[in-house]
């Protein structure tokens, strides 16, 4: 036998029905910590208090005068800080709740978006390494991303965020354990 016989033997490309293929609708996505949602809201709070202080600060400092017009200024910085603040904890509040993971034998796949829905799907046996990374404020509510990097790529294909550090440890050992056995 040849080498370009064991390859056909090995080797197959049939076309598939349309309605072989499986749908993604049958997905079952798993929401991710409501945590998250208030982590974030709480982390805008925090901002926004941080520059309506530094603000504050300037404005009623003594150490210089300061000119008029930003005098006359600081109600609306104080305003538009709140405004801009406002719609991203707005924001927030109805996408992350739109935030669903779900992971299967060969691919880990991750939904979201509020307005713009986008469903990606990383198979197992593309995943170059995998990394579960913890912030200040994730390690105070204990909370965890999950970031998953392909083949060829330098930045992660994409991030599950606000995941149980259980959780996001669990699906870590699990696509690690699967990466190489695709491969077989």
């Amino acid at each position: 036998m040849t080498i370009s016989a064991q390859q056909e033997t090995v080797f197959s490309n049939n076309q598939l029905s349309v309605e072989e293929i499986p749908s993604l609708q049958t997905l079952a996505l798993l929401p991710i910590s409501k945590k998250y949602r208030t982590l974030n809201i709480l982390s805008i709070g925090l901002i926004a208090l941080v520059l309506i202080g530094v603000a504050s600060a300037l404005r009623f400092q003594s150490f210089w005068s300061l000119p008029e017009g930003l005098l006359q200024a600081y109600p609306y910085v104080v305003a538009g800080i709140v405004a801009v603040g406002s719609l991203w904890a707005l924001y927030h509040f109805f996408a992350d709740v739109r935030i669903f993971y779900a992971i299967r034998e060969q691919d880990i796949s991750k939904q979201s978006g509020l307005i713009f829905r986008k469903l990606s799907c990383q198979p197992i046996l593309r995943v170059q390494h995998v990394e579960v990374n913890r912030g200040p404020l994730d390690r105070w509510a204990g909370l965890a991303s999950l970031q998953v990097f392909s083949a060829g790529g330098e930045m992660h294909t994409f991030e599950i965020p606000g995941l149980s550090i259980e959780r996001a440890e669990q699906l870590r050992e699990f696509i690690l354990a699967h990466k190489d056995i695709g491969a077989r």
